[in-house]
């Protein structure tokens, strides 16, 4: 069996090695734009920030590893063209200039995504630069070290952690998005406060609900962004505005949505036979809506990667859908989020919604401490279905999310929930869990 892997970040890499676990004698070759594999983008701001030193940590693997596990690891190659009816792709090599054509039996798509970079003028200034892999890393900081005032433009979780990081560092620091609040699709308002008050006591500049118009510069650098309602002084701007998946090579071949990720089955087949797709390039089946959305995620790409091995020669095993669950930590407050949120729901869906809030301990006050808490339960009328919900504490109790998320995928109730058997022991909880609390308060209802 000869297969083929276009990419390798984190669904490429998951679905090489687990095919050569899988199936050793399969010949594996994979084509790779780059010269490193597997980059956890997802710690750049860490890297910027000094947290992580070195930044061989940021990488799981290597071409050397997938070389010793026998794949034909071609490095700086890009795949130009792919023809799926002949099942054969073309090759460039970016050191030489060759091309070359290769065959496949299976062929693997992980193409990933691509920062989406708007035609705002001034674009093209010097010091405008993106963050995805581990090159726009390097870049943005060495050019950090040379200048002082730093835009960021998109106020995600990339965007918002590079915020931080820029703070750490001495910067003046500005974060714009056009969304009147930061993180506003992972979060309600409620933990969005918090996180935008933490910013600015720590003196980042919060431009919400304002829309970059134009780079303004001199000498061909930038020196300045325009939004619709104020101009901000600018040595660096990065931008993080999103990403969209990095499919054109496969543009008519296959089924996508418009935005051009890739429609797959839940055994991560594309349209066309012998054809899979994984991670950033595709779509995936979001459970809380029932429907299918485009959600990059180095999550949901390491799974997918490996369904794939599991289901080259035959179907196995079923994709589970993905609840988008998320974390981060803001300044002194760990954050984390799972399905839908409030305002997401009535925004994408036709769910009909409530939800409740509660604040309380994590733990019995008779403890020497015991960090307050919020966690809000996003479940639908009627049904009471829990599709989501969000925590906040400057205690790390990020997991319950994680719990949350095995709740949701199940179609659990608020009452299923709210009687849900957890362990307590005053160290780590009170005798009725946080996720037993704001079921039981959302049931008062």
């Amino acid at each position: 069996m000869k297969v083929i892997v276009i990419g390798c970040t984190h669904a490429g890499t998951a679905a090489i090695v687990n095919t050569k676990k899988l199936y050793p004698d399969a010949e594996v070759t994979v084509y790779e734009r780059n010269n490193n594999i597997s980059f956890l983008s997802c710690g750049i701001a860490l890297h910027v920030a000094d947290v992580v030193k070195d930044p061989k940590g940021l990488f799981y693997n290597s071409p050397e590893g997938l070389s010793e596990l026998g794949v034909v690891t071609k490095m700086e190659h890009d795949v130009i063209k792919v023809d799926v009816k002949n099942k054969c792709v073309e090759v460039k090599d970016l050191n030489t200039g060759e091309t070359f054509e290769d065959t496949y039996d299976k062929l693997i798509v992980t193409l990933g995504s691509w920062p989406i970079v708007p035609p705002i003028p001034g674009i093209e200034l010097e010091n405008i630069v993106l963050s995805k892999n581990y090159n726009h890393s390097q870049a943005i900081i060495e050019k950090a070290k040379q200048v002082n005032r730093i835009v960021v433009i998109g106020a995600g979780y990339i965007g918002v952690e590079l915020a931080e990081a820029f703070e750490i560092l001495g910067k003046e620091t500005v974060l714009i998005d056009a969304e009147t609040r930061i993180m506003s699709k992972y979060l309600d308002a409620p933990f969005t406060d918090k996180a935008e008050e933490a910013f600015t006591d720590h003196g980042v500049k919060l431009a919400t609900g304002e829309k970059v118009v134009r780079f303004e510069g001199i000498d061909g650098k930038v020196n300045a962004v325009v939004t619709g309602k104020g101009t901000y002084e600018a040595d660096l701007v990065v931008l993080c505005i999103g990403f969209k998946p990095n499919t054109t090579l496969l543009q008519g071949q296959v089924d996508m949505l418009p935005n051009g990720a890739i429609i797959i089955d839940e055994y991560m087949h594309t349209s066309v036979e012998d054809v899979f797709a994984a991670g950033d390039c595709c779509v995936v089946n979001y459970n809380p809506a029932g429907e299918s959305r485009y959600i990059p995620l180095a999550t949901n790409a390491v799974r997918m990667g490996t369904l794939v091995a599991m289901n080259l020669v035959q179907p196995t095993l079923k994709y589970m859908g993905t609840q988008g669950t998320s974390g981060i930590k803001i300044y002194d407050y760990n954050i984390a989020s799972t399905g839908l949120t409030e305002e997401a729901a009535k925004a994408t869906t036709d769910l009909k919604v409530q939800s409740v809030t509660i604040t309380d301990a994590y733990r019995p006050e008779f403890m020497p401490t015991h960090e307050e808490a919020m966690i809000k339960l996003v479940y639908e009328e009627g049904t009471h279905r829990v599709l989501g919900g969000q925590i906040l504490s400057k205690y790390d109790l990020t997991q319950l999310m994680n719990t949350l998320s095995v709740v949701v995928q199940n179609n659990m109730t608020v009452e299923e929930l709210a009687m849900t058997d957890f362990f307590f022991q005053p160290h780590f909880n009170k005798p009725w869990s946080l996720l037993n609390l704001v079921a039981l308060k959302a049931l008062e209802k």
